[in-house]
């Protein structure tokens, strides 16, 4: 970073304007990333994958949840050993761009799945998104270099608040692809779709690859033996921050709910109140918008009123959601209350990025942030599986909505009881 040219800088606080282009960039990797969940987990795909290559059912419901959970399973796996050495060699960014090319070059090759296909669909799609939430992990580590503690819940917001901008234009990019639905001539169309997503996830990665500094902050090449033994550290060290733990904990719960609304909420339209893919597109397209200005205004309130109070006002909002989707019984009702889900998407996450940034150890980032993933990622196996077993014992999915309701309630308790953080309320202080 440039120096600044009035003299030392006395205010941590302020955000340098040398800081502009590398906030841009990485953002930027929001508005890439945002094409993949928005149109391979959210829209298209998973709509595709039960529908024509599992056949339809309550079977599709549950290998759909399957696939999830083993993908989260894969990412928690191999995620803390490498966020270690990542830290220990300076290798975030080598990491989040190798795993992010790894999800685009998986999602162009679903492309090529068709009806019956099950094992190929679920295998490109397990490692798509394992690659995908591995490459976060590093992305959400440079939060703290990009931002300072006073703004960095309005960097994180931008981040989101751009992400969904990023879905909405390739929802628009690919609605032609998708608009006829599964008829028989539209298929190839369909497919077509996966590739475009995987180009779009590719091109806008660039500004990242080109502008986002890494400081080196360690000169010496440490062993594998040494960057296990720093992640270990940076448990321990973890556990000695007050309410950390707790918060990871709180994070696990509530996430669950929030991956699992996320996950299935295209599938739950078709199957349950038989939207079309048409009318599928256009919800999503207008959720999008709702989720990119509670991204953008809540991060505003993140930084006001602290990340803690704005999470706990969103899992209110949450609750409400779950509660109403469970008695829709018409596509208007369902399309408002998915518009109040989209106000709270963005933004529960990019409150509780900022509320973790708040957290973690000097010089650690990449560690610390591998243990919010792993809570993110555990709870994305818990939730999928449950709505996917719920739906396939009960054959309905009313009942496997309403499940997830009580990760929104135990997580929001605890939260309730876990302090702010030192740093989370640093800046109001010093109003």
């Amino acid at each position: 970073m440039k120096k600044n040219p009035d003299g030392p800088d006395k205010n941590p606080y302020r955000l340098k304007s040398s800081q502009g282009r590398e906030i841009f960039s990485w953002c930027m990797y929001d508005f890439a990333n945002s094409a993949f969940p928005t149109l391979i987990v959210t829209v298209a795909y998973s709509v595709y994958f039960k529908q024509i290559v599992a056949g339809g059912g309550g079977s599709g419901d549950f290998l759909w949840g399957v696939s999830l959970s083993i993908a989260m399973i894969v990412s928690v796996t191999i995620t803390p050993p490498l966020s270690a050495i990542a830290d220990r060699q300076n290798a975030r960014k080598r990491f989040l761009i190798l795993f992010a090319y790894i999800c685009v070059m998986a999602t162009a090759l679903l492309g090529n799945v068709t009806a019956g296909m099950i094992f190929t669909g679920m295998a490109l799609f397990i490692i798509a998104t394992a690659a995908f939430e591995s490459s976060l992990i590093f992305y959400n580590s440079f939060l703290p270099d990009v931002s300072t503690p006073k703004t960095i819940g309005k960097v994180s917001g931008w981040g989101w608040g751009l992400g969904y901008l990023g879905g909405l234009l390739c929802l628009f990019l690919v609605k032609p692809l998708l608009a006829g639905g599964f008829s028989p001539e539209n298929i190839p169309l369909f497919r077509m779709s996966f590739v475009a997503v995987a180009g779009f996830y590719g091109l806008f990665t660039l500004p990242l690859i080109f502008w986002l500094h890494e400081a080196k902050i360690n000169s010496a090449k440490e062993s594998k033996k040494g960057a296990f033994s720093e992640l270990l550290k940076t448990l321990r060290d973890t556990r000695k921050t007050p309410g950390a733990l707790r918060f990871l904990v709180a994070f696990f719960l509530y996430n669950d709910g929030i991956v699992t609304v996320i996950s299935f909420s295209s599938i739950y339209a078709v199957s349950t109140l038989k939207f079309s893919m048409g009318e599928v597109l256009s919800l999503f397209i207008m959720v999008q918008v709702s989720a990119g200005i509670g991204a953008f205004t809540l991060g505003y309130l993140t930084d006001a009123w602290g990340p803690r109070k704005t999470i706990l006002l969103t899992l209110v909002n949450w609750c409400i959601v779950v509660i109403v989707a469970y008695f829709t019984e018409t596509k208007y009702v369902f399309l408002g209350v998915s518009l109040l889900a989209g106000l709270s998407l963005g933004s529960s996450q990019s409150a509780s990025r900022a509320l973790m940034a708040s957290y973690i150890p000097e010089k650690r980032s990449a560690q610390s942030f591998s243990f919010y993933g792993i809570c993110g990622k555990m709870s994305s196996v818990l939730g999928p599986l449950v709505f996917g077993g719920v739906s396939a014992l009960t054959g309905d999915q009313r009942t496997a909505i309403l499940s997830v309701l009580v990760f929104f309630l135990v997580g929001g308790a605890l939260l309730w009881l876990t302090p702010e953080t030192r740093k989370s309320t640093l800046h109001s202080q010093r109003k």
